[in-house]
């Protein structure tokens, strides 16, 4: 391979696990890092992307898709606290995301200064903040000479999108978390016009699907409804912004249209939602039209009627667990601490009570625990608790599925399309379906699921140099020569190689896979045949090793009388051999019912039959086989005529192409010879060369029947298997009985 620029991706974190997401694009001496986040699952510098394996002052330019934790709450600690600040990086985000991440950072060095291992301080966090610049959607941003980029709607959150990024011609989109669904309040993922090179998306739900948003809906304010008449409380675990604004939107909908509830209130657990409510206000203008339309008419969907905050005094926890049947949105989302940790410790032990977790919860948190529904539970203060809550999941999650992520790939038609954001198991399913997807349609598109820290080399100019070895090199080609063999790649190194050297060269061993097929069926042997011969042209009738009668369809499939009334069909299995297979056993199964095989048995006889349309055993085979060549051949060009030279001892011995018998086609005063030996066409005049070639080139697959046309693919390791000739061998007879096998035939000598 030519020595080419490279791409180098490296997950600093998302690589086969979902949490602290950083993906780092190197290209041509230019670095931009996607995305900054922590691992909810751990706490301290065990949270962090592996921030040490990138010389932070190298970085040109620092994406954050959206406000949430796990995509950018490690930002401050790079700015602040690595060699970020030596360099002339910049950090981007939309204007929005910007708004929320300031509040979301505020909540989380308040909840992490409480720990002996905070990452920083209020002051780090404000400084960080200070060097944010704010993008909006579809605004170009260059940033440095070669580097630019593009934000586009995302949907998922308010304020998340996608960016298409161009480093020197190189088109590289990175989706973060992403949602193709129109929900209450967000709009859809958006189609970016420019169709990118390489494609890096998430693969949360891996091949996963979830129910419609409708469905949802209703199953779930029906699930809120039944534990409120069973006089429990619902706890709705949630992040304080995102999709805890989605569930207040259904929730504020459903009581108004329920007079039965207003007398239960809706609590909203969280300090940090009501300061960041005035910034959806602001940022209405990016919603979507239901929400815009119901501004415009002085409704704002966001001041909600049956949904209040919960009291600020110290145990407000206690006073709602211990009063009427209530439903809380509380934070956070995983139940690691907080309002949502201590309200579920509170209501566990009690039947009547349910809690319904409405997001993706990520491996190890407390949230994706108790959908195991254990027995017990541990407390924050070490006590074990019985478990008798009621547990649902009903995923409100803004991500894709896996047939909208499935669509959404295909329609980027990236040439590379790398897997991040997901754990191992689904991803890899994920990764498999897409590429069994690709296969059906025959497009080579390459799907990768890199590690963390493992770096994902890409080239995409040069020319790919693939070396022959083993059999394939035994003999030169020459120019205009197809080679046909297995394309090895490994380490961007490119073998091709015969499969029967698979084992020498690979270290790969092959293996033949062989079907049988029975078939009860109550006709004759001699009827089975003369069907074979009616639909393949002819079959090789014998015995196998075992003694047993059989006949070969078309060289692959055999046909064995294995008992009075029993039929058995045996292949090795190939995507041919299996077609000629279906074919021969659909044949049989209806030998019975077929209005030929009652007339031929309607009368007992001493003899049988030839199917009309069998090729023909004996020595008129020749002569109807020219017959029908030349025929065809008048069809098209008028008369025809046949040429056999004669040799005399006095003339100088002619060329072996001079002695051919031949049929000699005229057209005008041009003319053109066809050698009945191997069919290769002579004429001083080219173009009815190629006329006359693309003539007989149809003639031979016209009187050719099946069995003589068909060229099967023969399995890797087979010794005893044949393979079948080419047309232009089976259509004719040997030289020496060219001229025997014209004499009776009607064309002009």
């Amino acid at each position: 391979m030519a020595d080419t620029p490279t791409l180098s991706v490296t997950m600093l974190g998302a690589g086969q696990e979902v949490g602290r997401s950083c993906c780092v694009l190197q290209y041509r001496g230019k670095t931009i890092v996607c995305d900054a986040g922590v691992h909810p699952a751990y706490s301290g510098m065990a949270s962090l992307p592996f921030i040490d394996e990138l010389d932070w002052s190298t970085v040109d330019a620092l994406l954050v898709t959206h406000f949430h934790l796990d995509h950018a709450a490690a930002l401050t600690y790079i700015t602040e606290k690595t060699n970020f600040r030596d360099g002339k990086g910049k950090v981007y985000m939309t204007h929005p995301t910007k708004a929320l991440h300031k509040f979301m950072m505020q909540d989380y060095v308040r909840m992490g200064s409480s720990t002996s291992d905070a990452l920083f301080s209020p002051l780090d966090m404000t400084m960080s903040l200070a060097s944010i610049i704010p993008v909006s959607a579809h605004q170009l941003i260059t940033v440095c000479p070669g580097v630019s980029f593009t934000p586009y709607h995302a949907g998922h959150v308010l304020g998340a999108c996608m960016f298409l990024i161009d480093i020197y011609g190189l088109k590289i989109l990175y989706t973060g978390d992403y949602s193709r669904e129109e929900d209450r309040h967000l709009v859809k993922a958006e189609l970016p016009p420019i169709r990118p090179d390489v494609l890096i998306v998430e693969s949360t739900f891996g091949v996963h699907t979830l129910e419609g948003r409708e469905e949802k809906e209703l199953r779930f304010t029906n699930l809120v409804h039944s534990i409120i008449r069973r006089n429990g409380h619902v706890l709705l675990p949630a992040f304080a912004l995102g999709r805890a604004q989605e569930l207040l939107l259904i929730l504020d909908e459903y009581w108004k249209k329920h007079p039965d509830l207003h007398n239960v209130p809706i609590y909203y657990a969280s300090a940090l939602a009501r300061k960041c409510m005035a910034v959806y206000q602001t940022y209405i203008h990016t919603m979507n039209n239901n929400i815009r339309s119901r501004f415009a008419k002085r409704d704002n969907p966001f001041v909600f009627k049956h949904i209040s905050n919960v009291p600020q005094t110290r145990g407000w926890e206690k006073k709602i667990a211990e009063g009427p049947p209530c439903v809380v949105l509380a934070s956070p989302g995983f139940m690691q601490v907080g309002p949502s940790r201590e309200l579920f410790e509170l209501w566990a032990p009690d039947s009547r009570n349910g809690v319904i977790i409405t997001g993706y919860s990520i491996e190890g948190t407390p949230a994706r625990d108790i959908m195991t529904e254990p027995e017990d539970f541990v407390t924050l203060k070490g006590i074990t608790i019985p478990r008798k809550i009621s547990v649902d999941d009903i995923s409100f999650s803004a991500h894709v599925d896996y047939s909208q992520n499935a669509e959404f790939i295909e329609a980027v038609k990236a040439q590379h399309v790398i897997l991040v954001h997901g754990e191992q198991a689904a991803m890899l399913r994920l990764r498999s379906a897409m590429t069994a997807r690709y296969k059906e349609r025959d497009e080579d598109v390459k799907i990768h699921t890199p590690r963390n820290l493992e770096t994902l080399n890409l080239s995409f100019r040069g020319e790919r140099v693939a070396k022959a070895i083993g059999t394939l090199a035994d003999k030169p080609p020459k120019t205009n020569d197809v080679l046909s063999g297995l394309l090895v790649a490994k380490d961007y190194s490119y073998t091709l190689l015969d499969p029967r050297d698979l084992r020498d060269f690979a270290g790969l061993t092959t293996c033949t896979v062989t079907q049988r097929q029975k078939i009860v069926l109550g006709v004759g042997w001699n009827l089975v045949k003369w069907h074979l011969e009616g639909m393949y042209g002819s079959v090789e009738e014998g015995l196998d090793k075992d003694g047993v009668p059989a006949m070969r369809v078309m060289g692959v499939v055999d046909v064995k009388h294995t008992g009075e009334h029993e039929l058995t069909l045996e292949w090795e299995s190939s995507s041919s051999n299996d077609m000629i297979a279906d074919s021969t056993l659909a044949l049989i199964t209806g030998i019975d019912k077929s209005p030929a095989s009652v007339k031929l048995t309607t009368g007992s006889h001493s003899h049988t039959h030839t199917h009309p349309h069998a090729d023909p055993e004996d020595e008129s085979s020749e002569r109807m086989r020219i017959s029908r060549l030349a025929m065809f051949l008048e069809a098209h060009f008028g008369e025809v005529e046949f040429h056999m030279p004669e040799v005399s001892e006095e003339e100088p011995e002619l060329g072996e192409d001079a002695r051919d018998a031949s049929l000699l086609v005229r057209l005008d005063d041009a003319e053109a010879q066809i050698s009945l030996v191997n069919l290769t066409v002579n004429s001083a005049n080219d173009a009815l060369k190629k006329r006359v070639e693309a003539v007989l080139d149809m003639a031979l697959t016209t009187v050719s029947s099946l069995s003589e046309s068909f060229v099967s693919g023969a399995p890797v390791v087979a010794e005893d298997v044949g393979l079948s000739k080419e047309k232009a061998d089976v259509l004719l007879p040997a030289t020496e009985d060219i001229e025997e096998a014209v004499d009776d035939l009607e064309i002009h000598a």
